[in-house]
């Protein structure tokens, strides 16, 4: 009988230690490409993440904010960092996401770091967005986030699509496509600075275009999700002074079905840690229980308002 008690407290033992070691959970993030701020900055924060909170995050790069949206709507991803205006056409089902319908299968963590949208050019004779009447632009992937941040644009400087020569690139290929001359400016939506325009401000003659004034104006009107910025002097090589563009919202979001304990941990490793984050990234610098909240146009899962109550700020959850 002795001996019998003894076998089952081994194996009681035994099957404690493999329920413990499996409970560590695993997430994957979709980011961006990788010449983008989304796919670092997203490693960083995974690192982060496995350091406080225990859960192990892969990494991975996308084609940017709306295929990581569908990612998680199609369980293939549990992280995802989007622009917030990608994020209001789903939860709404407009624009890009008119033919998938409203989708409700994601919620808030917290807004990142404001998302600039950066007119680049190597042509000297681009000197406003009124100037790429008749000139080949690209406007980022068809249906992206760039592409609607682009037409806003040209819309509010009173042009169209077909009062330029459109192409549909990503990061990489227009930068490519800069440097090779087949193009005349491109239109990237990322935090600055960002590694595409980088390697062209240093390698080139590339140049930042401002976008301001009554076009920035009109784009707030028209679209409250937009807000002014200034890419501070000496971000890229040969910038010597500060160039006025409008911004987005670098979001994380999360599936509607992570448990509330995981999401709470993974706000909690983030906010918790801003200057940890912020010595490994730059954007870590724009964290803050404020600019997480301020201006998301989805819920928040209720692990991240979970946190944000603890310190003193009240959202939507769902």
């Amino acid at each position: 009988m002795k001996r019998i008690i003894a076998v089952f407290m081994v194996l009681a033992m035994v099957f404690s230690l493999v329920a413990c070691s499996g409970t560590s959970t695993t997430m994957t993030m979709g980011t961006g490409g990788t010449a983008g701020t989304y796919y670092g900055y997203g490693g960083i924060l995974g690192t982060q993440i496995k350091t406080s909170a225990g859960i192990t995050v892969n990494v991975v790069s996308t084609d940017g904010s709306k295929a990581n949206i569908l990612g998680i709507d199609a369980g293939n991803y549990q992280l995802a960092t989007v622009q917030s205006d990608v994020m209001a056409y789903a939860w709404s089902g407009e624009r890009s996401f008119e033919s998938e319908g409203a989708l409700d299968s994601f919620r808030v963590i917290g807004g990142l770091y404001a998302e600039a949208v950066q007119l680049v050019t190597m042509d000297p004779d681009i000197k406003s967005v009124a100037d790429l009447k008749g000139k080949k632009v690209s406007i980022g992937a068809a249906g992206s986030g760039v592409y609607f941040n682009a037409v806003d644009i040209l819309a509010a400087a009173g042009l169209s699509e077909a009062d330029i020569q459109p192409q549909y690139q990503s990061f990489d290929d227009s930068a490519d496509a800069l440097k090779d001359g087949k193009i005349d400016a491109a239109f990237i939506v990322a935090g600055a600075p960002t590694p595409a325009i980088q390697e062209l401000c240093t390698t080139s003659d590339a140049y930042l275009v401002p976008i301001d004034g009554d076009i920035a104006d009109t784009l707030m009107k028209d679209s409250p999700y937009y807000t002014v910025y200034n890419i501070p002097a000496g971000t890229y090589e040969g910038q010597d002074a500060d160039v006025a563009t409008v911004t987005v919202k670098a979001t994380l979001i999360v599936s509607a079905s992570a448990s509330e304990d995981d999401v709470y941990n993974i706000t909690k490793a983030i906010f918790d840690n801003i200057s940890t984050i912020t010595e490994a990234h730059a954007k870590g610098a724009e964290l803050s229980t404020e600019n997480a909240t301020d201006g998301m146009t989805a819920p928040f899962h209720a692990g991240a308002a979970k946190y944000f109550k603890e310190n003193g700020v009240t959202v939507e959850s769902k």
